[in-house]
């Protein structure tokens, strides 16, 4: 028997791709800060009606990745030094809390998922590649965060990394890495030694440190 689509459920499953697809974008620096974006390109781009790009970009715009001007320009943020010192310190504060909640409930096949995501980032340090590398460093704090169950903290880090995606991108090409940062080595070894104190300071000196280079 076929199952008819209710009215609206296309509309919302369009939406929410939009949606998830420019957010995942914003939130890995593949947009640089500043860059402008339409409604209408989005629909074209997404082959959606306006309506399910608008509520995807008022959703985003709720969350701070993207800014609405009063007169109507759609862009990704340009941060202040001002507010990227205020998102480093909300990340200094939050995820060293994540870190420690998660702690207790990590066994060695997450230390071991984690040293293979830490291989992901190296490989991305080698290439070069912006995107791959934050892709691949949020994957790395999310999957020890959400270890932690606490499902409202994630949230709000994510909602963080969300608004610094396009800075990200810009930090990246001014550190011009050339090896995997030391602090997830210092952040495994806190794992697996049960050393909660290590674990907070390598977590809140790896989440903070580079973006603090940016407002010096």
């Amino acid at each position: 028997m076929l199952i008819q689509s209710r009215p609206g459920e296309a509309a919302v499953s369009a939406h929410d791709r939009v949606y998830r697809t420019l957010r995942g974008r914003i939130m890995h620096g593949e947009m640089p800060p500043g860059q402008a974006l339409t409604l209408r390109g989005i629909g074209a781009q997404f082959d959606v009606s306006m309506t399910p790009a608008r509520e995807a970009v008022r959703r985003l715009t709720a969350e701070g990745a993207l800014t609405l001007s009063s007169s109507g320009r759609i862009s990704t943020p340009e941060l202040s030094n001002d507010r990227i010192e205020e998102l480093a310190s909300i990340r200094a504060l939050l995820e060293p809390e994540l870190a420690s909640r998660a702690l207790p409930r990590a066994h060695m096949a997450l230390i071991e998922r984690l040293q293979s995501i830490n291989a992901t980032v190296s490989e991305a340090v080698v290439k070069q590649d912006a995107v791959g590398y934050i892709r691949s460093n949020l994957e790395f704090h999310r999957t020890l965060y959400l270890r932690a169950q606490a499902p409202a903290m994630l949230a709000m880090a994510e909602t963080v990394w969300l608004q610094l995606g396009p800075t990200m991108s810009k930090l990246y090409g001014r550190l011009n890495r050339t090896e995997v940062p030391q602090h997830h080595r210092l952040i495994l070894a806190a794992l697996r030694a049960g050393d909660e104190p290590g674990l907070r300071l390598a977590v809140r000196t790896d989440v903070t440190q580079g973006l603090r280079m940016l407002v010096q």
